[in-house]
């Protein structure tokens, strides 16, 4: 069993950054993939970023083409734990974001995901 507890999520102006935390609390040592995923009222949830772990090759990020430029996503070499860095942040980022964990590879998909986080909310205000 893995819980994940976001963090950092909150009401913030356009144009701000704002750095969203998940770990993975976990009785295991094993490493799992982990990403992000957000989703607004009245829309489906959207893949926004996710890492994968190997103790070879160390994170390899995946991201939304919607995203990239703007989102960036980092893990700590050996650590269950991601973060994910928004800059220049707009109304239309307004959503709950969620952390998952996958114990195969991480993909842009919410069906390949085995945990999930309760969320954040991070509301931007123009």
């Amino acid at each position: 069993q893995v819980h994940l507890i976001e963090s950092g999520g909150g009401l913030v102006q356009a144009g701000d950054s704002a750095r969203l935390s998940c770990e993975a609390s976990t009785r295991t040592r094993r490493s799992y993939g982990m990403g992000w995923f957000r989703q607004a009222p009245g829309t489906e949830r959207e893949f926004l970023a996710a890492v994968a772990f190997s103790a070879f090759s160390g994170a390899t990020p995946i991201y939304a083409d919607s995203v990239t430029g703007r989102f960036t996503i980092s893990r700590p070499r050996a650590k269950n734990t991601i973060y994910l860095q928004i800059f220049n942040l707009k109304p239309e980022d307004t959503a709950v974001y969620y952390c998952a964990a996958t114990e195969n590879r991480a993909t842009m998909f919410a069906s390949d995901y085995d945990y999930w986080g309760q969320g954040t909310q991070v509301t931007v205000s123009s």
